[in-house]
C-alpha cells in the first residue's frame, strides 16, 4: 500500500472482523500489510482516525451510491429505491457484510463517532423519505416508512449474521422493496 486511501478498505474489513475496540494495532498492522510506523504516518491520530477514515469511506460510498440517486431522483419514478436496494445487497453482500456504522453504533465507541453515524442513518433515512414523497407519500409517512425500511434492513444484516442465514437479509429487501415501491403503483 503506497497511501492512507489504499489501507481504508483493509482496515473496514478488519474493524468488521474484530469491532473497533476488539482491533489491536498488530491486527490492523496485518490485515493492511503496513507496518505501526506506516500506519501512524498515515494516520497520526492512531485507531479514532483509521476508524473515521473508514466511516467517511463508507459514508462517500453510500452517498454516491444510495443517498444522492435517492435525492435526485424523479418525483414519482420508482427506479432510485429499486436501486438503493440493489446497492444495498452488493454492498452488504447479501447480509454478510457487517454495517460499520450499526456495529459502531452499538457498541462503547458510539459516542466517540456519534455525529458520524447519526449523520449516516440520517442522511439514508431522509434521502429515502424524499424519493417517496416524489410519489405523493405524505411527509410523515415518507419518514416513518424509510426509518423502518433502515431499520429492517439493519435488523436483517444483524439476524443473517446471527442465525448465520443470509437468505433472513434477502427475505428482508425482498419484502421491503415490495412494500416501498407498491407507493408507486398504487
Amino acid at each position: 500500500m503506497t497511501d492512507r486511501d489504499d489501507a481504508v478498505p483493509a482496515l473496514a474489513e478488519a474493524f468488521r472482523e474484530h469491532g473497533f475496540e476488539g482491533a489491536s494495532l498488530a491486527q490492523l498492522s496485518a490485515a493492511t500489510g503496513l507496518g505501526k510506523g506506516s500506519l501512524y504516518n498515515f494516520f497520526p491520530g492512531g485507531k479514532d482516525e483509521m476508524a473515521a477514515a473508514v466511516l467517511a469511506n463508507v459514508d462517500a460510498w453510500f452517498t454516491g451510491n444510495v443517498f444522492a440517486p435517492l435525492r435526485n431522483a424523479t418525483p414519482g419514478d420508482a427506479d432510485a429505491i429499486d436501486a438503493m436496494f440493489d446497492a444495498v445487497v452488493y454492498y452488504f453482500r447479501s447480509g454478510r457484510r457487517v454495517c460499520l456504522q450499526g456495529a459502531f453504533a452499538l457498541g462503547r465507541e458510539r459516542d466517540k463517532f456519534a455525529a458520524t453515524i447519526s449523520g449516516y442513518f440520517g442522511e439514508w433515512i431522509e434521502s429515502l423519505a424524499a424519493a417517496l414523497r416524489g410519489a405523493g407519500v405524505r411527509d410523515s409517512e415518507a419518514r416513518a416508512s424509510a426509518a423502518e425500511a433502515v431499520a429492517a434492513i439493519q435488523g436483517g444484516i444483524i439476524l443473517s449474521r446471527a442465525l448465520d442465514e443470509p437468505e433472513v437479509f434477502t427475505q428482508t429487501v425482498v419484502r421491503q422493496r415490495a412494500r416501498l415501491l407498491s407507493h408507486f403503483t398504487g
